[in-house]
């Protein structure tokens, strides 16, 4: 039991060299001291040591070397050397949309282009009792009506997409009328005229059919006295053209617009006081048609030939001044400027404005709210009128 005795402990002296000496210091006071140098990463190829390991890196070194050239000819070598494969695409098929459609420079039907390459006319046709009834006026892309001398009404007939059969009787020009055909080019077919409309198509270099140059192309009927007898056709003007090299470069139309009837028409009957009862047009709306039946005078404006009745399918009647030449005999408008217009159409009215900033510049249309105006194709009938009070329709 002596062994389990536990001894006192002896106490160590103080400068035995097994004394430790214990010395206090606050947790608060210690002190962090960093490393003097920061560890730097650095990659070592560990040496083989065995027989094994030998053969394992060089394998691995091998495999390695291997790849890098399979890549170096693969991305680079490869691409150089052997031409690029062209992945062939199917054509496409075409997609027929049809012959794109011709529409004509002076009525907007549409045409061919063998007909719209015909060069443009424009005819005197007179209008006195005794040239009634006309012959082709039903024919006519464009029409412009107005006072020539005496509240007489005279008619320039502008063709391009018909050959009458038939023209006439021609009469003298007015140099108004130069300002309504001008825009197309057109050559001018008459029988002398003012003293003023002369000199301008000289000055102007218009293409001129006159009666006193082109006596080859008119001819007098028997059953008319002079001078309401003077007639030619359509097809010695196109000759004469060709002979003499007359074309025609359009440079502005009129512009068109697809027909639409109006469900309710609102000016079915429209009536233009011209000059006097005489000369006095109306237009009643045929809504079969989606034209305008022309009168005269109390009675339906007809052809000669085909006994046909006259049919625009549009009206357009501009508002403009008119008054007498210093000759006294002679009609002056104020056709170069601006004013009201009314466009009859469809069966219902259009009113607005009309401009004609020269000679050579087309009739610009439009509305009240500044719109452009389009017309209908077809045959376009303009009729002069000095006053809004004169034109009136009803529904």
């Amino acid at each position: 039991m002596d062994e389990f005795v536990r001894k006192p402990k002896q106490p160590i002296a103080e400068d035995s060299p097994n004394k430790v000496q214990q010395v206090s210091t606050p947790a608060s006071s210690a002190v962090y001291e960093p490393q003097s140098k920061k560890t730097k990463f650095s990659f070592k190829i560990p040496t083989p040591k065995t027989k094994r390991q030998w053969i394992l890196t060089v394998v691995t070194i091998l495999a390695l070397l291997s790849l890098a050239g399979f890549a170096i000819y693969w991305f680079i070598f490869r691409n150089t050397s052997t031409p690029p494969v062209v992945v062939q695409q199917q054509p496409q098929q075409p997609i027929e949309t049809g012959p794109v459609p011709i529409y004509s420079v002076t009525s907007g039907r549409e045409t061919d282009a063998t007909t719209n390459s015909r060069p443009v006319y424009a005819v005197q046709i007179e209008n006195s009792p005794e040239a009634r009834p006309q012959s082709g006026l039903i024919n006519a892309d464009i029409v412009s009506e107005a006072i020539a001398e005496g509240g007489i009404t005279r008619f320039n007939a502008i063709y391009h997409d018909n050959i009458p059969a038939n023209l006439g009787p021609i009469r003298s020009l007015r140099p108004y009328y130069i300002n309504w055909f001008r825009p197309y080019d057109a050559a001018i077919v008459h029988a002398g005229g003012s003293g003023e409309a002369l000199s301008d198509i000289k000055t102007l270099g218009l293409k001129d059919i006159d009666h006193g140059n082109s006596s080859g192309v008119f001819r007098r009927v028997s059953n008319r006295y002079a001078p309401h007898n003077l007639y030619s056709t359509g097809q010695q003007i196109l000759d004469l053209m060709t002979q003499r090299g007359y074309k025609s470069d359009v440079s502005s139309s009129l512009p068109r617009k697809k027909a639409e009837p109006s469900q309710t028409p609102s000016a079915k009957n429209i009536s233009l006081n011209i000059s006097r009862a005489l000369y006095n047009a109306n237009f009643t709306y045929d809504p079969t048609s989606n034209t305008y039946l022309r009168a005269q005078g109390g009675a339906a404006h007809v052809d000669a030939d085909t006994k046909q009745q006259i049919a625009p399918n549009v009206v357009v009647v501009p508002v403009m001044g008119r008054r007498t030449h210093p000759d006294r005999v002679h009609t002056v408008y104020d056709s170069i400027g601006s004013g009201k217009v009314y466009v009859f159409q469809d069966g219902a009215v259009i009113e607005g404005t009309w401009t004609k900033p020269s000679r050579e510049a087309q009739w610009e249309l439009k509305d009240t709210s500044g719109n452009v105006i389009k017309l209908n194709p077809g045959q376009t009938w303009f009729t002069m009128i000095e006053s809004a009070d004169r034109v009136s329709f009803t529904p």
